[in-house]
């Protein structure tokens, strides 16, 4: 069993700063990549805001570059979104994404999970 839980966001006004926060149990689960997704509206679909590989390499959408940052702390399996310079258009629920993969006798068995969701209002 993998659990995937959300802490952070919050509703601030443009300029300011927020940090998010997804911790994933179960060491057994092996991490391969992390991810922050966001839906600004219930109409609208989800979109990619950052990702994370196990390897280290970071992709950002355009709309965020420059303000948000993704790392992780290993050792805690912790990925964190730092999102700066908050615009209301980054408005919406924040989802935390991973995928990763258990190891048994004869091969890697793929897995991927969502977090809950977090609120994140952004006022002008």
């Amino acid at each position: 069993q993998v659990q995937v839980v959300q802490s952070g966001g919050g509703s601030v006004e443009a300029g300011e700063s927020l940090t998010l926060s997804c911790q994933v149990s179960n060491t057994f689960f092996l991490l391969d990549k992390m991810a922050w997704h966001r839906r600004q509206a219930p109409e609208k679909q989800r979109e990619l805001v950052a990702e994370l590989t196990s390897l280290g390499y970071t992709h950002l959408a355009d709309s965020v570059e420059g303000r948000f940052t993704i790392s992780k702390d290993n050792a805690k399996r912790v990925v964190y979104l730092q999102m700066d310079n908050l615009q209301p258009e980054d408005t919406g629920v924040y989802y935390c994404h991973v995928e990763g993969h258990y190891n048994d006798d004869y091969d890697a068995i793929r897995y991927d999970y969502w977090g809950q969701g977090t609120q994140v209002t952004i006022s002008s």
